[in-house]
């Protein structure tokens, strides 16, 4: 696990870039991770343009169906780039 890190401030610009990234990357479109997600497709496209940050289930739910950790995709929040 990751050190916490209190004072480090959320990139969620960055968490954003990297589902987009994989969303892509996996050809999957709204519909399609909609339906491995139970996720709709309305709040998918909301946390990819950033009018939402998404729950942690939501999330968990995503990354499940990207193949990835949560804990990797989380990571992005402390990305340094921005």
């Amino acid at each position: 696990m990751p050190p916490h890190r209190p004072s480090a401030v959320p990139n969620f610009g960055a968490l954003r870039s990297e589902f987009r990234r994989r969303r892509s990357d996996a050809g999957l479109t709204y519909d399609a991770l909609a339906e491995k997600t139970g996720v709709s497709r309305r709040t998918l496209i909301s946390i990819e343009n950033g009018q939402s940050n998404g729950s942690v289930e939501t999330w968990y739910h995503i990354a499940g169906a990207l193949g990835v950790s949560v804990s990797e995709l989380m990571n992005m929040l402390y990305s340094s780039d921005k």
